[in-house]
């Protein structure tokens, strides 16, 4: 069974701004992931939008996950696509132009697999308050960055030697 979880806001930047932080794994992606649950995230090819390849790690109910992802951009200049082949969740960057090109609705959403029946139900709860709050934190770090309002400290490149 797949449970989406997904948090959108309007931001006040270019869309293409918008979508160049997104895009840069190097750099920018690393200045919206929140830390109090990213503690790094490494790019292993590319580095700026389809064909980039991250690991990352992650703090989620006390417990560290490392994660392996590929990068698509169906359409680009507008939709950037995670793909975690470990598990098969996918996750979905979707920049929609507003007012004439000054600024953009931003919408963050995670297709996840969950068993059928309680336990899926109950993992799909735990997800949805886990990850919703982190996704409305990038979603104003984005917006921060964006808008040149506030410049965020990216998480580090990779794990502590």
């Amino acid at each position: 069974m797949i449970r989406r979880i997904e948090a959108s806001r309007q931001i006040d930047a270019r869309p293409a701004v918008i979508h160049g932080v997104i895009a840069d794994y190097r750099d920018g992606h690393r200045q919206i992931v929140p830390p109090k649950a990213f503690l790094w995230l490494a790019v292993d090819k590319g580095g700026i939008g389809a064909g980039t390849e991250i690991r990352f790690a992650m703090r989620v109910l006390g417990k560290v996950r490392v994660s392996r992802g590929l990068v698509t951009e169906p359409e680009p200049g507008r939709t950037i696509v995670e793909t975690y082949p470990d598990t098969g969740d996918v996750t979905t960057f979707t920049v929609d132009p507003r007012r004439n090109g000054a600024a953009a609705l931003v919408t963050i959403a995670t297709d996840l697999h969950v068993p059928d029946g309680i336990m899926g139900r109950i993992q799909g709860y735990l997800a949805e308050r886990v990850l919703r709050p982190l996704y409305d934190e990038e979603l104003e770090r984005l917006a921060g960055e964006a808008e040149g309002r506030r410049r965020y400290d990216p998480v580090p490149q990779g794990p502590a030697a």
